[in-house]
């Protein structure tokens, strides 16, 4: 699927490690994948592209967020 991603044009050729990152866990069906690289995985329209070619392929859509919506502040439950 990494090469997928960039023959449908979500990321740039260079961007394949990080396309390697997100098949890679969307093929272990991970609930979330966290990054703080908002130019090439937290992006809305690149998170489109990348849930797009996953369920094309039979994968469930991949949950992309960035740290901040998992940090705890204080007493919040």
């Amino acid at each position: 699927m990494a090469n997928e991603y960039i023959s449908n044009e979500v990321v740039g050729k260079t961007s394949f490690a990080d396309c390697l990152h997100i098949a890679t866990a969307s093929y272990y069906h991970a609930d979330y994948l966290v990054s703080w690289n908002f130019k090439h995985i937290v992006n809305v329209n690149r998170i489109i592209g990348y849930n797009s070619i996953n369920i094309r392929n039979g994968y469930k859509p991949l949950e992309i967020r960035s740290p901040r919506e998992f940090i705890y502040y204080g007493n919040e439950e």
